[in-house]
């Protein structure tokens, strides 16, 4: 399940605070980064099983294995865990309302953490020269 319009997709930020606003939120990068991605998670084990609430993100410049690097989030995810074979995000899967509930209210506040920064989908570019983290 994607997350339509929740006015994160497309913001652009640098490494270092998109990483301490995400962490605030419980979502992690462990290990599921490139030289020109990351994807945040969390992981919810509730009775009606295993998700992951995902924010992908690609780099516009810089690298991130250097932890240099600008990111723009992508449209964030809700995905259902299947072992063996992983994650699944389709439409057929059934998704909790409470959990879709948590998951927005996670996306809003995220929202608000990079506003009070001065970042919006409006901001082209953000520089660790013109917002303190």
């Amino acid at each position: 399940m994607y997350f339509e319009n929740k006015t994160l997709e497309n913001i652009t930020v640098d490494q270092e605070l998109l990483v301490s606003v995400m962490k605030k939120q419980g979502l992690e990068c462990h290990g599921g980064w490139d030289y020109d991605r990351m994807t945040f998670d969390r992981r919810f084990d509730i009775k009606e099983g295993r998700f992951y609430l995902r924010v992908f993100c690609s780099a516009v410049s810089g690298d991130v294995g250097a932890k240099d690097a600008v990111l723009k989030i992508q449209k964030p995810a809700l995905g259902k865990y299947y072992y063996p074979h992983g994650v699944e995000y389709g439409e057929d899967e059934v998704f909790p309302n409470h959990l879709v509930k948590k998951c927005e209210e996670l996306l809003a506040n995220i929202k608000k953490d990079f506003a009070e920064h001065g970042i919006d989908n409006d901001t082209k570019t953000y520089s660790a020269e013109t917002v303190e983290v």
